[in-house]
């Protein structure tokens, strides 16, 4: 299968959550680790991100430096890379700020049973990509994205986006910055939720590299095979 090269990146405390059990983000990492997304962000192809992050944070997706932005477009890009949204049932506000902030291309990949007047009003914001039946089919919505020419894509969440790429064996490497907060609570979102592996099947990692910042630290995993 002809795919992008796919890592998830993201922040989370030191007990693993990525946001409290209400979904409110929390401040974990600092300006460096902030900084680094912006650059994984600038050097990407594209970002994508779960309609659940989307309806839960808000987030623009944009490229912040602005010196990075003049570099994008120097080189003859966008501002900001292509901006994704997995969403199966076409959820998404057209008032979200992903379509309001920034230049680029924005895709939003829906399923065929999407509401057919959602995806038709949507397709005035953004490139509509179909793929699956009820929900998105990702193995085949990452070699639409290819065919797009999309060579790097950064996942950005959130846990159950994270589970359904790594479980269809999609990503090639995580990093992780881990910070020095304890969120707690048992529904709060974790780096990875979905159903999870069953019995002693598990997805194994090799570790890359483990960098002291700030007051965490930033893990980088290469993904290997299923166990």
């Amino acid at each position: 299968m002809d795919r992008p090269f796919i890592f998830i990146n993201s922040a989370m405390s030191a007990d693993g959550k990525i946001s409290t059990r209400q979904r409110k983000q929390v401040r974990i990492s600092g300006s460096i680790d902030f900084d680094r997304m912006d650059e994984l962000r600038a050097t990407s192809d594209a970002v994508m991100v779960g309609i659940g992050t989307v309806l839960a944070d808000d987030p623009s997706l944009t490229v912040k430096s602005a010196q990075r932005k003049a570099e994008r477009k120097a080189k003859g890009f966008n501002e900001n890379p292509m901006r994704v949204v997995i969403d199966s049932k076409a959820r998404i506000s057209l008032e979200a700020d992903i379509f309001k902030k920034g230049e680029g291309e924005r895709v939003v990949v829906v399923s065929s049973s999407a509401p057919s007047d959602n995806v038709e009003a949507l397709s005035k914001q953004a490139r509509i990509i179909v793929s699956g039946d009820t929900t998105v089919d990702l193995p085949n919505a990452m070699e639409q994205l290819h065919r797009l020419g999309i060579k790097s894509l950064m996942v950005e969440g959130g846990a159950t986006l994270n589970w359904a790429m790594l479980s269809s064996g999609l990503v090639d490497e995580i990093y992780t910055f881990v910070g020095n907060v304890i969120i707690g609570g048992q529904t709060a979102p974790t780096l990875v939720d979905g159903d999870g592996f069953e019995d002693t099947s598990t997805l194994s990692l090799e570790l890359i590299s483990a960098e002291k910042m700030e007051q965490g630290i930033l893990l980088k995993w290469k993904v290997l095979n299923f166990q």
